[in-house]
């Protein structure tokens, strides 16, 4: 998809392409709203000032739309194929690093009430699962800056690929 195609969206479609890129619905409909972008840069920085302005509810609503690290990416909505791919070095996964990573996953749900966020790509299982043991350790008001922090890194990678995408 083009920049210019995503512009020329009515404004349903172009709320289910962006629910892409972020699940939080407040975010989609808003970035949507603020079309049309006049460059891929100037989508970024809309998306990161959009993201910046929702509220934690919006922020764990994102959350919800990925698949734990290291779980069946078919959980995850609108972006199930870019999880998989983001997380394709947790694949090469010992068995004893994934039971820990699974483990670990549902210690921090447990603890922060949503899943464990990180911007996976490029990352390893061990990498992973060294920067949720870390995690586990914040403040609930810390960790939700970090998870918020990450959810943008990771939106603004997929908004990436969905102009790249072809169709």
């Amino acid at each position: 998809m083009t920049l210019e195609e995503l512009n020329a969206l009515g404004a349903s479609a172009a709320t289910r392409e962006l629910l892409r890129c972020c699940g939080s619905r407040a975010w989609a409909a808003r970035m949507s709203a603020a079309r049309p972008f006049a460059s891929a840069e100037a989508m970024g920085a809309s998306a990161d000032g959009v993201w910046s302005e929702l509220t934690e509810a919006d922020w764990r609503e994102a959350f919800a739309a990925h698949p734990r690290i290291g779980a069946d990416g078919s959980g995850g909505s609108g972006g199930s194929r870019w999880s998989e791919n983001e997380q394709s070095r947790v694949a090469t996964a010992s068995a004893a690093t994934l039971e820990r990573l699974a483990a670990k996953n549902r210690d921090y749900d447990a603890r922060f009430g949503y899943i464990f966020i990180v911007c996976a790509t490029g990352k390893s299982a061990a990498e992973m699962l060294a920067m949720l043991e870390q995690r586990l350790t914040n403040d609930p008001e810390v960790e939700i800056g970090i998870a918020a922090e990450q959810q943008r890194q990771i939106t603004r990678l997929r908004l990436d690929k969905l102009l790249k995408e072809a169709r």
